[in-house]
């Protein structure tokens, strides 16, 4: 599936800058990975991405990708639950050229009481349509 936000529309260049680009599943199975390793926990506590929630896009003007994702964690996972309850399971993730995707906790969306660790871009965040300044979805989407 593609998860996008949305009003985002895939390929999509938007008037600051950033392009909207598909979540193909090597996509999902590498944000996967760096999620699982941020929370020092196996690829298999998480049996996925959260639909609706996920994002990903291109800067041109650094050439980096960004994406932002909700994890899924496994039944059978009582730390990814629990560490998923806890930290709201939001993630933020950053590739620089064709290096490794890095992984930040974004907190819970909506929450305005977390500081986030990195942000995207002014224009990867007006791609998405989440408010300036901050590192996850605006409440409700």
């Amino acid at each position: 599936y593609t998860t996008l936000f949305r009003s985002a529309v895939s390929g999509q260049t938007t008037s600051s800058g950033a392009q909207n680009l598909v979540v193909t599943n090597a996509i999902r199975t590498q944000l996967l990975a760096a999620g699982a390793a941020l929370h020092k926990l196996p690829v298999s506590d998480y049996t996925g991405l959260v639909k609706g929630q996920t994002y990903y896009a291109l800067d041109p003007a650094t050439g980096d990708h960004w994406a932002g994702a909700a994890l899924i964690p496994s039944k059978d996972s009582k730390k990814a639950e629990i560490g998923n309850q806890d930290d709201g399971a939001y993630l933020v993730y950053r590739q620089t050229g064709s290096g490794p995707w890095r992984a930040w906790d974004a907190g819970i969306p909506g929450n305005s009481n977390f500081n986030c660790a990195v942000t995207p871009p002014a224009s990867v965040l007006d791609a998405w349509n989440w408010a300036p300044g901050t590192c996850h979805p605006r409440s409700g989407d």
